[in-house]
C-alpha cells in the first residue's frame, strides 16, 4: 500500500504509532495511577498475537515508527516474543521502548538482542525517599542499576524522562541533567499531563511550566535549539560540548498539536486519535471479527483518522476532562 495511506484531516501524515500492551505496572506514581488502581480483565485486553496483527496493519499502510508503552510494557508475559515479531516487520523502521527501567537489569540485553533500538525511561528524582514517595515503591536501585545495564550497549538512543512537580523535585533538574550527561543520555523534563483524577497533589499548584526549567538550565549550560526529532512532541536543545541534548514535552505552555504524527492503541484495542480527546474506534471488535484479516482492521484505522482534531485542550484549573489514567492510555 501507499505510504500516504495514513492522512488525516488536519494533512498530517500519521507516521508513529504508540502501542500500550498493559494497563498494569509494578509502580504506582502518584501523578499515573491511584494506589488501589483497577485492572482490566484478561478477556478485554488484546493479546499479542492480536497486538502485532495490529502492528503488522499500520506498518503496512505507511506507519515507520512503533513505541510500545504500557503501564509497565516489560511485566506483560511474553512480551518478548510480541517486541520480536514486530521488530522485524517490512518497512518498519524503528521499534522503541518507554519503560519506568524496573525490568532493565534482567531484560536490556535481550531487548537489544531482538531489535529495539530506542528505549525511554521515566526517571523523576535520584533521591531514594523521594522515589519511594512518587512511584509508591522503593525501587531506585533496581532502576539505576537497569539503566547501568543499557549503557553499556549500544543501543540508537537512550533518553531520561522526567515530570516535574513544584515542591516535589523541581530542585533535582540540574542534578538530573548531570546524571544523563555523565551517561551520554538524552533527557526531556515533562509537564504532568491532567489525566485521570488524583488525590496526591492538585495539579495546578505543582505546575511548572518548561520556560521555567529552560531559564534555569541556561544559567547553567548553552542551549541551542536543535533540528533533532524522534517523532514525539519534545522540543530539543543541543548542550554546547556535549552529545546529550535537552528536550521539552510542553503539552501546557507550547501546545505541540500542529506537528502531531501519532495515535495511540489501548490495550483493549481502542484507537485513540488524541491523547487530549476521547476520540476513539473500537479496533478490538475488528480484529476478533476478522482474526488473520488485515484489509477489515486496516479499513477502520483508515476510517478512523477522521475522527482525528486539530488540537486537545487542557486546562490545570478545572476538573480533569480525561478521567482514564496515563496507565491506561499508554505513555
Amino acid at each position: 500500500m501507499s505510504d500516504s495511506m495514513l492522512i488525516d484531516p488536519f494533512g498530517r501524515n500519521i507516521d508513529y504509532l504508540r502501542i500500550s500492551v498493559t494497563d498494569r505496572c509494578d509502580f504506582r506514581c502518584t501523578y499515573c495511577m491511584d494506589e488501589n488502581a483497577t485492572f482490566l480483565p484478561r478477556k478485554d485486553i488484546l493479546s499479542l498475537e492480536e497486538i502485532v496483527q495490529v502492528a503488522k496493519a499500520f506498518v503496512a499502510l505507511g506507519t515507520r515508527k512503533i513505541r510500545i508503552t504500557g503501564g509497565e510494557p516489560l511485566v506483560r508475559k511474553d512480551i518478548l516474543w510480541a517486541l520480536e515479531q514486530i521488530a522485524v516487520l517490512p518497512g518498519l523502521e524503528e521499534l522503541t521502548i518507554t519503560t519506568n527501567g524496573s525490568q532493565l537489569e534482567k531484560m536490556g540485553q535481550q531487548l537489544f538482542d531482538l531489535g529495539v533500538s530506542r528505549i525511554n525511561i521515566s526517571l523523576d528524582t535520584l533521591k531514594r525517599d523521594r522515589f519511594e514517595k512518587l512511584t509508591r515503591r522503593d525501587k531506585l536501585e533496581q532502576v539505576l542499576r537497569g539503566i547501568d545495564t543499557v549503557t553499556a550497549l549500544p543501543f540508537k538512543q537512550l533518553k531520561l524522562n522526567a515530570v516535574i512537580l513544584g515542591g516535589h523535585n523541581d530542585d533535582e533538574v540540574e542534578t538530573l541533567v548531570d546524571y544523563a550527561l555523565q551517561r551520554n543520555m538524552d533527557i526531556s523534563f515533562i509537564e504532568e499531563m491532567p489525566l485521570g483524577a488524583i488525590s496526591d497533589h492538585d495539579r495546578a499548584e505543582v505546575y511548572v511550566s518548561s520556560d521555567t526549567i529552560f531559564k534555569r538550565l541556561q544559567t547553567r549550560w548553552q542551549l541551542t535549539p536543535s533540528q533533532h526529532q524522534t517523532g514525539g512532541p519534545s522540543r530539543y536543545f543541543q548542550i554546547a560540548g556535549e552529545r546529550s541534548k535537552i528536550g521539552f514535552i510542553s503539552p501546557h505552555s507550547h501546545n505541540f498539536c500542529s506537528t502531531c504524527n501519532r495515535v495511540r492503541m489501548t490495550v483493549e484495542g481502542r484507537l485513540l486519535l488524541c491523547l487530549g480527546n476521547e476520540h476513539s474506534k473500537d479496533l478490538k471488535s475488528v480484529l476478533r471479527a476478522h482474526p488473520n484479516d488485515l484489509k477489515p482492521l486496516q479499513d477502520q484505522i483508515v476510517k478512523a483518522l477522521a475522527l482525528k482534531p486539530e488540537k486537545h485542550h487542557f486546562n490545570l484549573d478545572e476538573e480533569p476532562q480525561i478521567l482514564r489514567f496515563m496507565s491506561a492510555t499508554g505513555g
